[in-house]
């Protein structure tokens, strides 16, 4: 059957005269010039020229076969034709060649472009393909954004076929394959089957996909469950021992209706000055899980948990999770606890951290805890309204300090029980979701400037949460694009003064249509948050110091700060800087490769969402501007397609990288981010996790 690729052309599978390879179109004439041998690699050592510059990056590469390389240090990505690949793909790290004359003269976007001179190393991200048998031959079809070749399987027939995870690989089955070789004169790479993920369409099937895709587990090893199994769930007289004892004071938990995990509670009590202690309570998972054991390791490994649309993806076994670390109601716990008493302006008059067993009294879901916000009624009404106004001030001095405030909406996928979505809907955000976040912002400052400053170790080594001042070309880049719409960027040359400005334009374009895009921009100058030992404070939340330390049950940063907090109150000298900082790298990635499995499985969700749709009208709103197409995001779902500008047939349209505008060649017609657009849906390749829109011209 044929399908439609990325630009709008048609593609089918061909069988070349070489034993039947399926191979595509828009790769047929690169197959036959890999068969005659007009394509090799080309070894290092005649490609050195003195007027050619080497660097080493990692491929990008697109549907059509040509990629880029991202090198450090170089502002942009250098174009590697598909003719000077040289059997590079997608994630391979690899050596390549550029012109020094080039390079010198400041050569900018595609017009930097470069040669693969060598493969260092393949990447280990899998494939995801269907398997077909003809004959003795096997192929893996791979249909993804970044492949653009099928993969040969190394097998001497169907029968040497592999059974993993019970699942038996055969015609027609979706499975992970690892690239391994692409022999010389090959028409197509080879590859080993490393999954077999299940029947293509079923939601078991599909969500193992995106896990195997990213390189993620979707099940514990049996000694890791096993060396949970075997935690005691008994607290002893010795557990208690040292621990400040908190359940005789009021405790109680407020969490998503959906929650199977409450790693976080807080207790209030008032003082008998006037004041109110509020405790930030923690779930001591330290404790339970000991360093370079095999939970640990495996934690480590993991490094967060990863929340898909139908599933959780724990970073600990259940036992650990939502059971023994989980902070239920009405069950003795241990925690590692910050301690605050503050006035009535919320200011904070003194502070202990240390170890404490609680009992929860409540378990609360937001909207209950906003409707007691709202009608000041309900269980607990007095404690959760003076905890809600103390939340209230820290808020506003945070933003009085220059936090970031930016509202984008998040859109969440609902789906039944069999994984099938039946709505998309608009994630809020309201008081009492405020109130445990300003609490959960406190303590997390409050215990990195305690480690940092007023511990005993001498410049100790320390794991922060940091976010970097945000890059001033894009700044400017967000100033001219926010000129055209009659807004203003304030003076944005020093970052204190920047949040302020930005804060400014955002509340100047609240309402108005381009809203959505200048918030978007503004998204993009700023830098991405990450872990390290190297404190330059956060800047989206205005603060000096600030870590995580409270979810320690789904990241594993959290427990680092966990087990260096209690060494450090424990006398301990500074930890090994360079250890530390390897793990906050790792981390970091862990990290980014949770949220693009997490939006991978949003967006599949919402092409499945959109399948029974086509030909349908949406309004919708301009969400980004291409070479290529236009993307529009459809009310009120927010759902993102592309229209590409080949399948607009009433004028020839091309994009203006300078005005970021996409102008009509006859008709003069304008498209910006932010226009309102009609548009009908044309397709939904859930494959490729794309939707293809068709402007609808009034």
């Amino acid at each position: 059957m044929a399908t439609t690729n990325r630009k709008g052309s048609k593609k089918g599978q061909n069988t070349n005269k070489r034993g039947g390879s399926p191979v595509r179109e828009g790769a047929l004439k690169r197959a036959k010039r890999l068969a005659r041998g007009e394509q090799e690699p080309v070894p290092v050592r005649e490609r050195r020229s003195k007027s050619l510059e080497e660097f080493e990056g990692t491929v990008s590469l697109s549907r059509d076969g040509f990629g880029f390389v991202k090198v450090e240090g170089l502002a942009d990505d250098i174009f590697i034709p598909m003719r000077k690949l040289h059997f590079a793909l997608n994630g391979d790290f690899v050596k390549i060649a550029v012109s020094k004359r080039r390079l010198q003269a400041g050569a900018k976007g595609r017009s930097l472009e470069g040669e693969v001179v060598k493969i260092i190393r393949r990447s280990t991200k899998p494939h995801i393909g269907v398997l077909v048998v003809r004959g003795r031959q096997v192929w893996a079809i791979v249909e993804s954004k970044n492949m653009p070749y099928d993969i040969r399987i190394d097998v001497a027939g169907p029968d040497e076929l592999p059974e993993i995870g019970g699942k038996q690989a055969e015609h027609g089955m979706k499975v992970a394959v690892l690239v391994t070789d692409w022999p010389k004169r090959s028409p197509e790479p080879v590859g080993r089957i490393v999954d077999v993920l299940g029947v293509p369409g079923e939601n078991d099937t599909e969500m193992h996909a995106i896990l195997a895709e990213y390189q993620l587990p979707y099940r514990f090893e049996p000694e890791v469950e096993q060396a949970a199994d075997k935690i005691s769930e008994a607290i002893t007289a010795k557990d208690l021992a040292g621990r400040r004892d908190f359940r005789g004071v009021t405790t109680f938990t407020i969490d998503p209706s959906d929650a199977k995990d409450f790693d976080d509670a807080l207790s209030y009590r008032k003082l008998e000055n006037g004041n109110v202690e509020v405790g930030v309570h923690i779930a001591d998972v330290t404790y339970y899980v000991t360093p370079g054991s095999p939970v640990d390791k495996e934690a480590f490994a993991r490094g967060t948990s990863v929340y898909l649309v139908d599933r959780t993806i724990p970073m600990l076994p259940e036992k650990l999770s939502n059971k023994l670390c989980s902070l239920r109601p009405h069950e003795d716990k241990l925690c590692f606890s910050a301690v605050f008493e503050m006035n009535a302006k919320a200011k904070v008059i003194s502070q202990w951290f240390g170890r404490t067993v609680i009992c929860s009294d409540y378990r609360f879901d937001y909207e209950q805890a906003q409707q007691i916000i709202e009608t000041k009624e309900g269980p607990l009404s007095a404690e959760i309204l003076e905890l809600h106004a103390l939340a209230a001030i820290l808020r506003k001095q945070r933003f009085d300090k220059g936090a970031i405030s930016f509202e984008r909406p998040e859109m969440k996928v609902l789906v039944d029980e069999t994984g099938k979505p039946v709505d998309v809907i608009q994630k809020e955000s309201k008081e009492s979701n405020w109130l445990i976040e300003e609490f959960m912002l406190l303590a997390n400052r409050c215990v990195a400037e305690y480690a940092t400053k007023k511990c005993k170790a001498k410049n100790p080594t320390f794991v922060y949460r940091i976010h970097e001042n945000p890059d001033p070309e894009k700044l400017d880049n967000l100033r001219s694009f926010a000129k055209n719409f009659g807004h203003k960027l304030g003076d944005t040359s020093d970052p204190k003064q920047a949040a302020g400005a930005l804060n400014k334009l955002m509340k100047e374009a609240k309402g108005k249509p381009e809203e959505n895009a200048l918030q978007l921009l503004a998204l993009r100058s700023m830098a991405r948050a990450r872990y390290s030992t190297d404190n330059v404070g956060h800047y989206g939340l205005a603060f000096q110091y600030y870590t995580h330390f409270t979810s320690p049950i789904r990241r594993y940063p959290d427990m680092m700060v966990h087990r260096l907090l209690a060494m450090y109150m424990d006398g301990a000298s500074s930890q090994d800087k360079l250890y530390y900082e390897d793990c906050c790298e790792h981390a970091s990635v862990r990290e980014q490769i949770a949220t693009d499995a997490e939006r991978a499985s949003i967006k599949y969700k919402m092409v499945e969402f959109m399948q029974d749709k086509i030909g349908r009208l949406f309004d919708g709103h301009i969400s980004g501007l291409t070479e290529w197409g236009i993307y529009v995001e459809i009310e009120p779902t927010k759902i993102e397609g592309m229209v590409s500008l080949r399948d607009i047939r009433t004028d020839w349209y091309q994009f203006d990288e300078e005005k970021y505008e996409t102008r009509g060649k006859a008709s003069g017609r304008v498209f910006h981010l932010g226009d309102p657009v009609k548009v009908r849906v044309l397709r939904a390749n859930l494959e490729q996790k794309i939707l293809d829109y068709e402007l609808v011209e009034e």
